[in-house]
C-alpha cells in the first residue's frame, strides 16, 4: 500500500479530526490556515479518496458530505503490515521497533498482547 501524497494525508487528517461528516469546502476552509488549495483540487482528491476506498460520500443538497471508513490507526496498521510482509524476518524488525519506544509505550504494548491473549485463549 502507498503512503497516502502530501495533499491526501491533509484532507484525511481535517476529515479524521472532524466530529461529523464534511464538505469539500470545509475541508478548503480547514486547509487555508496552512496552504491554498484550489476548490476543486481538494474536490478531485477527496474523490480520489473516496475510489480508492478511505472516504463514503453521500448527496447532501448539491453537494456531498463526507466521511471516513478507516480510522487514522486503521491506515497506520496497512503501512505497518505492508512494511512487515517485505522483510523475512518480521520479529527482528518488530523488536527493533518496540526498542525505539519509550517506557510508557512499552508499559501499553505490553497491556494491548496482554489484552490479545487473553483474548485468543477464549476464542
Amino acid at each position: 500500500m502507498r503512503r497516502f501524497g502530501e495533499l491526501e494525508a491533509a484532507i484525511m487528517d481535517v476529515v479524521w479530526a472532524a466530529e461529523e461528516r464534511v464538505t469539500v469546502r470545509e475541508v478548503v476552509d480547514a486547509l487555508r490556515a496552512s496552504r491554498s488549495p484550489a476548490y476543486t483540487t481538494v474536490q478531485t482528491v477527496m474523490d480520489i479518496l473516496h475510489r480508492k476506498g478511505w472516504l463514503a460520500r453521500e448527496k447532501d443538497g448539491r453537494a456531498y458530505s463526507y466521511w471516513a471508513l478507516a480510522s487514522r490507526e486503521d491506515y497506520a496498521t496497512r503501512l505497518i503490515d505492508d512494511v512487515l510482509s517485505e522483510t523475512p524476518d518480521r520479529a527482528a524488525v518488530l523488536a527493533r521497533f518496540v526498542s525505539e519506544m519509550d517506557p510508557a509505550e512499552v508499559a501499553e504494548l505490553r497491556q494491548a498482547l496482554g489484552e490479545v491473549t487473553a483474548k485468543r485463549r477464549r476464542s
